[in-house]
Formats: C-alpha cells, sequence, structure tokens
C-alpha cells in the first residue's frame, strides 16, 4: 500500500491494535461519550457495489467508516481484504485508477474485499475513475464506499454509472448529525424503563422523566447533534470557541474552493439569522443585501444545502403535495450547532457561548425559532417536509402515506387563538407545545415537543 495512507491501515500490521492506533479512533476514545451510529449495522458486508455515505462536515463520516472497519476486523474479515484511502491526498481519476488497481492487485483476490474511499469529492472528475475501473470488472467483487460532504456532486455523479452499483436494495446512506433521540440515548440519563415509557404513547409519561427530556431538550438547542459541542458541553459545561470556529472555518473554506466570495457569503449567512426560520423570496433577500441579482442569492444557498448546512422549506401545494415553486421560503440551518457556530463567525467575540449562545437560549422568541427550526430538520430526514401558507400559516406539514400531517410548533408559554386558525381546519393536525400535559386546544390535540422529537428519531 502506498505509504502515505498507513496511519489509516494499521490494520494492516496489527488487526488487534487497529482502534489504539488509528488516528479517528483513538481521538474518539478519549470523547467523555462515545457515539456509535445504527448507520453501521446497515452497511453491506457482502454484497459487492458500489455505495456511498453522504453527509455534512464535522459529523463523522470518517469516523463511521473507522468503526465499520473495526466491525469487520471483529467480525474475522481478513485485514488484508479491507483498505482505507482519503482522497484528500488524490489529485485526479488518472491518479484515482492507479493507486486503487494498485491497492486490489495487492489484496487476496478469493474474498469480497472492502475498500474505503474518503472525501472523493476532493479528486478531480473522480466518477470517471470510478466509471471507468466499474466497466473494466475490477469492482466486481468488491465492496466500494464513497464519502463526500458535497450531496449534490455525489448525487449527480451516482447517475453517471447507473447499473454499476449492485444488487443491494440500499445503495445510498446520508449521516445526519446526531438526532435528539440519539442524543438523549448517549447520555445514559434515563434509565432504560424510563426511556421505553417515553417512547411509548399508551402510558403517561411522568413527570420528572418530562423535566428531565425538557432540560435534554434545551441543551440539544445549544450542541445540537455534533458529538465534539455535546462532549464540550458533558466536560466543560460550555461550548469552546474552537469547537465553533472548526464548523464555521469549514463552510467558509468549501464555499471558498467553490470560487465564491466570502463577504457574498458573509451577508447571506447574516440574512438567514436575521430572518430565521421566516419567509423570504431571493428577490426579497438580494433587494437587502449588496448583491444585485436574486439567482446570485439562490446559488449560494443553494450551496450551503449542498454542504448539508442549511434546510431550505418550501410552502406545500396542498392538492399536488409538492413544493410551490412561487411562493417564499424559509431557511433555516440543519442543526441548532451550525446556527450558533455560524453567529459566532459573524460577530467574533472571545466567549462566544457567553456572549451570544446563552443569550439566545434565554431569548424566547429566538429559543422559539430554533425549536421550530429543530421540529422541521427532524421531520425532513424521513418525509418531505414544508411549510404551509394559506389564509393562516403551520409550520411544518410532512408528507407520509400519500397525505399531508401538519404540525404547528409552539415553544412558548403563551399560544393565541388566531394563531391556531390554519391548524384548526385540518382534522389531522398536532400542536407541539412546551406545556408538559398531553391535551388539546381548540379540539386539536396537543404534546410536549421535547416528547414529539424523541418519538419521531426512535421511530
Amino acid at each position: 500500500m502506498d505509504i502515505r495512507f498507513s496511519p489509516h491501515n494499521t490494520h494492516l500490521d496489527d488487526p488487534a491494535s487497529f482502534v489504539k492506533r488509528d488516528p479517528h479512533l483513538r481521538q474518539l476514545g478519549l470523547q467523555l461519550l462515545v457515539h456509535r451510529s445504527n448507520l453501521i449495522d446497515q452497511l453491506p458486508r457482502e454484497q459487492p457495489g458500489i455505495y456511498t455515505v453522504s453527509g455534512g462536515r464535522q459529523i463523522g463520516k470518517t469516523t463511521l467508516l473507522k468503526q465499520w472497519m473495526a466491525d469487520l476486523l471483529q467480525s474475522g474479515v481478513t485485514p488484508g481484504c479491507i483498505a482505507y484511502l482519503t482522497g484528500e491526498l488524490i489529485d485526479d481519476h488518472h491518479s484515482l485508477v492507479r493507486l486503487i488497481t494498485e491497492t486490489l492487485n495487492e489484496m487476496p483476490s478469493t474474498n469480497v474485499r472492502y475498500l474505503l474511499l474518503d472525501e472523493v469529492t476532493y479528486i478531480r472528475d473522480w466518477d470517471k475513475g470510478i466509471k471507468y475501473l466499474a466497466d473494466a470488472g475490477m469492482l466486481e467483487n468488491v465492496i466500494m464506499f464513497l464519502t463526500g460532504s458535497d450531496l449534490v456532486i455525489i448525487r449527480e455523479a451516482r447517475m453517471r454509472f447507473p447499473g454499476r452499483r449492485g444488487t443491494a436494495d440500499t445503495v445510498d446512506f446520508h449521516l445526519y448529525p446526531l438526532s435528539f433521540f440519539e442524543t438523549v440515548r448517549l447520555k445514559k440519563r434515563f434509565a432504560a424503563e424510563d426511556l421505553d415509557q417515553l417512547l411509548s404513547s399508551k402510558t403517561e409519561p411522568t413527570t420528572p422523566s418530562l423535566d428531565k427530556l425538557f432540560e435534554e431538550f434545551e441543551l440539544y438547542l445549544i450542541h445540537g447533534g455534533f458529538l465534539t459541542a455535546i462532549n464540550d458541553m458533558a466536560r466543560h459545561k460550555r461550548i469552546m470557541p474552537a469547537t465553533l470556529s472548526t464548523y464555521s472555518d469549514w463552510i467558509r473554506g468549501d464555499v471558498l474552493k467553490k470560487g465564491k466570495q466570502e463577504h457574498y457569503l458573509r451577508e447571506i449567512l447574516g440574512a438567514i439569522v436575521k430572518r430565521y426560520g421566516s419567509q423570504v423570496t431571493w428577490n426579497a433577500l438580494a433587494h437587502d443585501l449588496s448583491i444585485d441579482h436574486p439567482k446570485t442569492v439562490a446559488d449560494y444557498v443553494a450551496l450551503l444545502v449542498s454542504m448539508d448546512a442549511t434546510f431550505v422549506q418550501a410552502a406545500l401545494v396542498e392538492d399536488k403535495l409538492t413544493a410551490a415553486p412561487k411562493k417564499a421560503r424559509k431557511l433555516m440551518f440543519t442543526d441548532p450547532f451550525i446556527f450558533h457556530a455560524v453567529r459566532s463567525w459573524l460577530n467574533p467575540c472571545k466567549d462566544p457561548y457567553s456572549e451570544q449562545v446563552k443569550p439566545v437560549i434565554s431569548d424566547p422568541e429566538r429559543a422559539a425559532r430554533l425549536a421550530e427550526a429543530c421540529v422541521a430538520t427532524h421531520y425532513r430526514r424521513y418525509f418531505s417536509t414544508y411549510y404551509i401558507k394559506a389564509e393562516g400559516e403551520v409550520d411544518v406539514a410532512y408528507v407520509d402515506q400519500n397525505r399531508f400531517w401538519p404540525l404547528e410548533v409552539k415553544w412558548t408559554q403563551q399560544l393565541r387563538p388566531k394563531d391556531l386558525k390554519q391548524i384548526a381546519k385540518y382534522p389531522n393536525g398536532r400542536i407541539l407545545t412546551r406545556s408538559r400535559q398531553l391535551g388539546e386546544i381548540m379540539g386539536i390535540p396537543t404534546e410536549p415537543l421535547p416528547l414529539a422529537m424523541l418519538r419521531i428519531d426512535s421511530g
């Protein structure tokens, strides 16, 4: 194997010490809270094919691959049948073909071989290289995993080698930041029976359990699903400045690599923060910024979406269950931590946790916007997710079983009847509230918001 990749393939020297020697797994082991994604158990182990794992920066795609490698070794896979390569060290598709050819020639040919190609989008014309290898028959007995943080490139390039992916039912996987349920389970504050009771729709949750769940949701609005931030809060009771800057630096760096302008990025991110979860149009945004053309605004937002940093929530065409192309959209970040990281970059200060993060969580209006975004971005993991704009507005409408299900999010102490006029029109509507009680308002079922978040993730 090329010596440049040796630090990531220590299993070839000593499989038993792989977890201790691998740089990513060693760093993971130093954390107070160590997460193992359920996605690891879904990855194929016997069916050759070309698979992808996509997701945003800093959410653990590389660590996921390393944990999977450790699982493969523990299950008895021959060490020589596993190889990890990173696209950060590969220039173009010519280098890629040469490197993979050499790597495969060194592997045993009688068994299924596992080839993990991390951050493939760093490689110029990488899809040409993969297509050539597949067409040449070199991947017939290979389970190849490709990861990337640019969701659009991954999606478009996948379409260029149809019929070469293998026979598995699922070939594309998306890694998100930890969900609220995953975070609660990771922290182990709940006994198993208490967590089961919260998840069960047949029993009324106890007050102590709900109180703890609300505390956890308040924390989730701070650290979101980013493991480093979660561990910061567990160890230091605050998110460290370096953790916030690491993520904002990744956003800025990836945007600049695309030839975009930093000052435009700053303006657009500032506009998203200012109008968080509010209805906007590209024309209105362009009018308020120094950017001349609405298409430029749309291009920058599309880039942030492709990086899995931003979610654009469209309005719903109710009779077609599709997005309304001409109506305003809502812009939000895909995780609360990204919101805080972006704000710390836009408005640098010595102690962003004390000066920026805590004041946001203490502000009822801004905390409510974060909570609403959490609901929308959690549901979009499983369903097509919109909002409703008619005579009134409904915060979230997700599509399931060929119908839409409206949700009103009220993370405030007061519920005004006029805010519920629209959702009251739908017999299957629900209101997610800050109340600890299950009940109803104006005939509409209500549910504690953190409880609903827990249950959608677990299901």
